[in-house]
């Protein structure tokens, strides 16, 4: 029976969620819920010419619709004020920012400040897509994709299966595998981590392709096959299963049954699974905030990233940023969200320059939508539309890129949006990650520039 009509195929087994669980009791139960689309590195995740594989993106997602006004404060448009008389950022709390006009950063960002300062944080303001749509699935959908419509494979997961050229080879998206070990010895680590880890119950949209599949855990803890410590006829089995590595004969290019890929993929589980495991049982260089979870997310990538995995993209989550009711201005609910946000970033890169591997990291910080212009009657704000994004790195083009949008000039209470965020990702994919951003984008859209002048420079001679 052709592979598209069995009843679990390997394509329906890569379109199915990634996500490595502990609560496996049986080995078909493992094969079928955990992270066993994990693929395998030949050495490297490219031997593209020209595609940089010591460059890394971490994406951090603001999940709820973070409140961009109150985020970038304009400080110098009166309308502000008079549209939030009660939860608006007073002009002398403002953090000024060198360049930037009638703007400044909530207080609760000194972290970004700092960044800023030292020349690692580029605001890019008003940002976001025509038709801008209010629903929180819809719209993160749209950010996803990268398309206006929400539909189609993310735009990170198109990014890997165009360019981590060591996965994706054939249908299955896994490359030749490895010899067989020795009798009695475990398999040979054959990859240096997957292209790209989500921190989180599930791997996110942006990040699923056709061929390649994200990574996702919660914990370090989790990411294991821990049914083998439930039951010790299991536990021989599993091992027995690593120990013979994978035969010729279920390489990908002959008798790629079911059950060969099921076997090959347990395999690069088993691998990827030690590798990460072992990564974030070491210690931080600095000390992180204790409030929130961002920052134990990003301590972890930290580690990873000091490990030597060769992932390229890390996806974060920080919310959550529905502020309906009770936001608060300089103090409250919005501004304990942004102080975890710009503490642990801050930590996140002072960390990494410990490492020496601060050069090597680029971090884009978005959410879905910003909210309205004016407060609504329960001290909140309501789903809006355009919003500022941040990027952050020593790579980064500094300062302000953009003009704050019109407070006068609303549609329909909300902010009309200067920039497109696919010219955004088209920056980082064109100008940091060296790949073809109409390919991966499915559209033409200019670039905006967000690597500083040097960078540029340094780009163009590769």
């Amino acid at each position: 029976m052709p592979a598209e009509l069995t009843p679990f195929s390997r394509r329906e087994f890569l379109r199915s969620g990634l996500v490595m669980a502990s609560a496996a009791a049986t080995v078909p139960a493992f094969l079928n819920a955990s992270a066993l689309a994990m693929h395998r590195a030949a050495g490297g995740l490219t031997s593209v010419p020209g595609v940089p594989d010591d460059h890394i993106l971490v994406v951090v997602q603001l999940s709820g619709g973070n409140d961009g006004l109150n985020t970038v404060v304009p400080f110098g448009f009166p309308e502000y004020y008079k549209a939030r008389p009660g939860i608006s950022i007073a002009e002398k709390d403002a953090l000024k920012l060198t360049g930037g006009e009638g703007v400044g950063l909530h207080p609760a960002l000194a972290g970004f400040k700092d960044l800023h300062d030292n020349g690692m944080c580029t605001v890019v303001q008003g940002v976001g897509y025509p038709n801008p749509n209010r629903s929180h699935f819809k719209s993160m959908d749209i950010w996803h994709t990268a398309d206006t419509t929400a539909t189609g494979d993310g735009w990170l997961g198109r990014y890997f299966d165009a360019e981590c050229c060591g996965y994706g080879k054939g249908e299955s998206g896994a490359p030749e595998s490895p010899k067989p070990a020795a009798p009695g010895a475990p398999a040979a680590p054959a990859a240096a981590g997957p292209p790209g880890i989500a921190i989180g119950r599930s791997a996110p949209l942006a990040m699923q392709g056709r061929k390649i599949k994200p990574v996702s855990f919660e914990s370090a803890e989790l990411f294991k096959w821990s049914a083998q410590e439930m039951n010790k006829a299991l536990r021989e089995g599993y091992d027995t299963l690593n120990r013979r590595g994978v035969p010729e004969s279920t390489k990908p290019a002959a008798h790629d049954t079911n059950a060969n890929f099921l076997l090959r993929t347990a395999l690069d589980a088993q691998v990827s699974s030690d590798l990460i495991r072992k990564a974030v049982g070491q210690k931080p260089l600095v000390q992180y905030p204790q409030q929130g979870d961002l920052a134990k997310q990003l301590s972890m990538v930290a580690l990873m990233i000091r490990a030597g995995l060769k992932t390229r993209v890390y996806y974060v989550n920080h919310g959550s940023f529905d502020t309906h009711a009770g936001q608060g201005g300089a103090q409250g609910r919005h501004a304990q969200l942004l102080t975890q946000l710009a503490q642990s970033i801050k930590a996140f890169y002072a960390d990494l320059k410990e490492q020496g591997n601060d050069g090597r990291v680029m971090t884009m910080s978005f959410s879905e939508f910003g909210r309205r212009v004016g407060q609504n009657a329960s001290a909140g704000t309501d789903h809006g539309t355009a919003a500022p994004m941040f990027l952050f790195g020593p790579m980064v083009q500094p300062g302000i890129i953009g003009e704050h949008p019109s407070l006068r000039d609303l549609d329909e209470g909300d902010l009309k949006f200067k920039i497109d965020f696919r010219t955004v990702y088209a920056g980082i994919l064109e100008g940091w990650m060296k790949a073809d951003s109409k390919a991966i984008l499915e559209e033409t859209f200019k670039p905006l520039q967000v690597l500083a002048k040097s960078n540029r420079a340094a780009a163009k001679e590769r």
